[in-house]
């Protein structure tokens, strides 16, 4: 009988996480699709309103200072109302707000909302890997984590597949770029979804206290001696990636297009090198509680910097496919074992706040990346020299990992 009882509860907590993962992830999914359109938008946009190089860096530049914004309010205020509640606000805002953008007829109409859709962006992801590390057990945290995170690649391809049939097409009087971001509404409607089904997270409603802790002193506390280490490794963690991620990605059509093929082969061979992400974050899930936080890590980034050298260098559509699809493996199982360690460097009085903080610093990098793609371009440089930047930045990453990191694999949290 009492078997039966301990394969119940075991079953119940099964259950439950499968439940939570999938619910959570969802939404990472629609976060994704969101981002991952934009970057097929912008080419799109560049042929529709003749955008410059710079004005198109300004529209993935605009959205990184929105998640900036959003990953620092939304991360500071999910210590004090609770997970849950953030993490719906923030799907609303965005939804909302990508749905609108797809009515604009005016540059800086168009700009003004993808600031606000940064904003639900960038305090959804990591309220939600907060959410996550706090309500599962310490043996699996890692690796759920970063399956929640392997949703990001789902809703990549998904986005990769709508641009791919959808912004081409002519819907005429609307131009398929509006028809893709309408599509992109959508998870306004998942929110209601999770009002019903999220529980909020078992170890913060388990401490009321929590609470009663002002946005100052929770601010003050991510610098406290005993977490100062691991906040400078952050932020420059935090930094290095997402400056060389949305450098990198947010300008993948616009570099095979650059390269000499067409909009519509190079959406197909984009889809090709997103397909490389969902191994490249299964891998880093199961390395990630066998290995530890800091092998995956640094295995990964180092993986992602040399992909980024071949692939700024590539000449041949052979070599760009192949630098482009290890370029998506390591970068994205990187990206899911920085969501995994960032929660587990602080206790939970301000883990949304330093987890939210660091994101938000990771968004300053989110704004200049693909201004200085834009900006480099416009004065000449190739994308050799450009991919050459986002290759040493990676590699300051990984030493800061080395030598201010420390390992946080099977740690309970506290």
């Amino acid at each position: 009988m009492g078997n039966i009882t301990m394969e119940t509860s075991a079953n119940n907590k099964t259950i439950s996480r499968n439940k939570l993962l999938g619910v959570a992830g969802v939404g990472w999914m629609f976060d994704a699709m969101d981002v991952g359109i934009l970057s097929f938008v912008i080419a799109a946009l560049a042929a529709d309103w003749g955008l410059n190089s710079s004005q198109m860096g300004w529209i993935g530049s605009i959205n990184s200072i929105g998640m900036a914004v959003g990953a620092l309010v939304f991360g500071v205020f999910a210590d004090k109302v609770g997970r849950k509640t953030i993490f719906i606000w923030t799907l609303v805002i965005f939804s909302v707000a990508s749905g609108l953008s797809a009515l604009t007829t005016t540059f800086v109409a168009f700009l003004i909302l993808r600031f606000f859709v940064g904003m639900g962006l960038g305090g959804e992801l990591p309220v939600a890997s907060t959410l996550v590390s706090e309500s599962v057990e310490a043996k699996e945290r890692g690796r759920v984590v970063v399956l929640l995170e392997s949703f990001w690649a789902a809703g990549w391809l998904i986005a990769a597949v709508i641009s791919y049939f959808v912004i081409p097409a002519d819907f005429w009087p609307i131009e398929g770029w509006r028809v893709a971001l309408l599509l992109t509404a959508i998870p306004a409607f998942y929110a209601l979804y999770i009002r019903l089904h999220l529980p909020d997270s078992p170890q913060f409603t388990a401490r009321p206290e929590a609470k009663k802790r002002s946005i100052l002193q929770n601010m003050a506390g991510i610098w406290e001696k005993k977490y100062a280490k691991a906040t400078i490794m952050l932020w420059i963690l935090w930094f290095v990636v997402v400056f060389s991620y949305y450098g990198m990605f947010l300008w993948l059509p616009s570099v095979m297009v650059n390269k000499g093929f067409s909009l519509i082969s190079s959406f197909g061979y984009v889809l090709i090198m997103t397909l490389a992400q969902l191994p490249g974050y299964f891998s880093a899930a199961w390395f990630i509680e066998k290995l530890g936080r800091k092998f995956v890590l640094v295995t990964y980034l180092l993986g992602t910097a040399g992909s980024a050298l071949v692939f700024g260098n590539a000449e041949t559509i052979e070599v760009l496919l192949i630098s482009g699809i290890l370029l998506s493996f390591f970068n994205l199982g990187a990206w899911g074992a920085l969501y995994a360690y960032t929660p587990e460097q602080y206790p939970l009085i301000i883990r949304g706040t330093g987890s939210g903080m660091a994101a938000a610093v990771g968004r300053v990098g989110g704004i200049f990346g693909p201004l200085l793609v834009g900006s480099l371009l416009t004065a000449g440089y190739d994308f050799g020299l450009i991919f050459m930047i986002f290759c040493i930045s990676i590699v300051i990453g990984v030493i800061a990992v080395i030598f201010l990191g420390k390992e946080t694999m099977q740690t309970e949290l506290e």
